[in-house]
């Protein structure tokens, strides 16, 4: 039987961020709008700030469900499951904003998590609800390691052609809300140019990373 909590305790916050992988749900307030569930993972994204605050760094993909979303109407859910030892499924409801570069909070935010070339925002969740279940049905898997090819990606677009693709794929979502401006996709372009971000090697592969377009 599953239980609600009143806040993320420390024994909690080890759990959530120890996980390899979560899963971000928002949709539009339109009752015929397009719910989004995206997959996020690599390792330290995913921070708790306090008993009832969380965020995540948020990593450029071809759609921005996501922050569209939390422009017009706030809602997010937030669901990490184990896939190994005891089973179990979190879920943190609550209410998201996008903290863009330029924003006050976000060079104090962007802190917390590793340096990525296709950086966008972090969006911080106030958690209105903290409950869990059995997560039974969810397979044991073996977690190897995470994916460099959306940091590849990143480093082989640049600056310059990371902003020309927020302009072109982030600037509204598949419903048509605002997504990210192009005054936006400027500014971030002079930032990530500026940053002292990690090259990241490209071995060998078996697909190409030019197309490796990632999700919301």
């Amino acid at each position: 039987m599953g239980k609600v909590y009143e806040q993320i305790d420390d024994r909690r916050a080890a759990w959530l961020t120890a996980q390899p992988m979560f899963v971000v749900a928002t949709a539009p307030l339109a009752g015929d709008g397009l719910i989004n569930a995206s997959p996020k993972g690599g390792s330290g994204t995913f921070a708790v700030l306090g008993p009832s605050t969380v965020a995540y760094l948020d990593l450029t993909g071809s759609g921005v469900e996501t922050i569209a979303h939390l422009r017009e109407n706030g809602r997010i859910v937030l669901m990490f499951m184990a896939f190994e030892g005891r089973p179990q499924i979190v879920r943190l409801h609550g209410r998201g904003r996008a903290v863009l570069p330029g924003d006050a909070e976000f060079s104090e935010l962007v802190q917390r998590f590793p340096p990525h070339a296709g950086t966008r925002s972090v969006i911080v969740v106030e958690v209105d609800r903290i409950a869990d279940s059995c997560g039974y049905a969810v397979p044991r898997m073996d977690y190897v390691d995470d994916r460099d090819v959306l940091d590849l990606w990143a480093q082989k677009k640049g600056p310059e052609g990371i902003a020309a693709y927020w302009a072109k794929h982030n600037a509204a979502s598949l419903d048509g809300l605002p997504g990210l401006d192009a005054a936006f996709a400027a500014e971030r372009a002079a930032t990530l140019a500026d940053a002292d971000i990690p090259a990241v090697q490209d071995e060998d592969r078996d697909w190409d990373t030019t197309a490796a377009d990632g999700a919301d």
